[in-house]
């Protein structure tokens, strides 16, 4: 498969993996000025480009970097964005700021990663019964812990 990216700001930087292995490709901020997210706020981040994917059973997932995390407790505000495969506009992240301090986005800095996923399209049918299941309507912790 392919997935063309086109640069919306001459700045911008084309998302790729970190390494060999790495199943996220960076996304990287596009800003012409610091962007500083006090904690408990959230801000939109550019990233400068669009993405076409070749193939309408994908989407690509927008995930929060780990190390952002972990470190900052910068994620993203709807825990994973959904960019749909006929989507041309900019790619911002949403990013919030759960630490207990100031933490600036800086032009380039590597904010989030997107993961190429296939999507299963079903014919949707309605109807009155659905099969029987062990589980049946058990719901939160009704398998156990």
């Amino acid at each position: 498969m392919t997935l063309k990216i086109k640069k919306l700001c001459e700045k911008a930087v084309i998302p790729q993996r970190a390494t060999k292995g790495s199943a996220g490709l960076d996304l990287s901020a596009c800003t012409d000025s610091d962007i500083v997210i006090e904690p408990g706020e959230i801000k939109m981040i550019p990233t400068g480009i669009s993405a076409a994917p070749d193939s309408e059973n994908t989407a690509l997932m927008i995930y929060p970097r780990s190390g952002l995390a972990s470190k900052h407790g910068i994620a993203l505000a709807n825990c994973v964005g959904v960019v749909d495969s006929d989507y041309r506009g900019e790619i911002k992240v949403p990013l919030i700021n759960h630490g207990k301090e100031s933490f600036t986005v800086t032009h380039g800095m590597r904010i989030a990663q997107m993961v190429v996923t296939p999507v299963l399209l079903p014919e949707i049918i309605e109807t009155d019964t659905l099969d029987e299941t062990d589980r049946n309507s058990g719901g939160f912790g009704s398998t156990g812990q």
